[in-house]
């Protein structure tokens, strides 16, 4: 085989695509990593319930401003909780960035 017609026959393969980067749940960025969010606190009687991945901002946030009693109740799906008049300025903000870590301790 001549090699113009093997770079033509290896240009016709389909390239490998990479694994698209993990999306956050609420903010709906692509960010390096999520972590497992269970949508009725497992405290709440969610164990077993739906989760959603988040990155660790929204994470940390929805637990800073929400309380495990509220999201059972109040937020239980994941369009409720982007809908949460207590995280819309965070989220408003937290979309404009690229962070990925945040410090947000109570207290």
């Amino acid at each position: 085989m001549s090699r113009r017609r093997a770079r033509r026959l290896a240009a016709e393969l389909p390239t490998p695509s990479l694994p698209a980067p993990p999306r956050c749940g609420l903010c709906e960025r692509e960010v390096q990593s999520t972590s497992r969010h269970h949508l009725v606190p497992r405290e709440e009687g969610g164990r077993h319930g739906p989760v959603v991945d988040l990155c660790q901002p929204c994470h940390s946030s929805v637990h800073r401003f929400l309380s495990n009693r509220d999201l059972a109740r109040r937020y239980p799906t994941v369009e409720a909780l982007r809908g949460a008049e207590e995280l819309q300025t965070y989220l408003h903000w937290i979309r404009r960035q690229k962070v990925e870590r945040i410090r947000n301790r109570r207290g």
